[in-house]
């Protein structure tokens, strides 16, 4: 009977030693989401780097990481950097800004656009091309600000 009991613990150690890292596989705490995939890439220089927000709510960017060229941001639209999770705006000629180009709703990535907003593909949310503010839901809050530098055609992350 005795071997019987070691059988069983032996059994429920290995179990164990198994199940517990397949489990661990199945989670991730880096806070990323699945995006659709349906959603159109755009082309982003492989030297950029994603940005992490701050205490005050704007991103801290890579410091001069190349997000876009000038000319690749339409006058009245946005280009989305999808490695660096960036969207670069241009509301009026020669006026630039940058966003989190994660959507505040549901994280998926918004879109390059020449339509007067950012939109996002999952669900609908479009925000300002001035502040990112939310123009449409179901996103309520505003995307986070990042600090860029223009020079000449091309645009960084300051």
């Amino acid at each position: 009977m005795t071997a019987i009991n070691r059988r069983r613990a032996l059994t429920g150690s290995a179990a164990i030693a198994v199940g517990v890292p397949v489990l661990a596989a199945c989670g991730s705490d880096d806070g990323s989401t699945a995006t659709d995939p349906t959603e159109s890439s755009s082309p982003s220089p492989s030297d950029a780097s994603p940005s992490e927000p701050s205490s005050d709510g704007t991103q801290t960017p890579g410091a001069g990481a190349a997000l876009a060229s000038a000319s690749a941001v339409p006058v009245g639209g946005c280009f989305v950097n999808a490695d660096a999770k960036v969207v670069v705006t241009q509301p009026t000629e020669g006026d630039f800004k940058a966003f989190s180009a994660v959507c505040t709703h549901q994280g998926c990535l918004v879109e390059s656009s020449s339509e007067g907003d950012i939109p996002c593909p999952c669900h609908g949310s479009r925000f300002s091309l001035e502040d990112g503010s939310p123009v449409n839901g179901p996103a309520t809050a505003a995307l986070a600000a990042v600090e860029i530098t223009v020079d000449g055609d091309s645009i960084t992350e300051a």
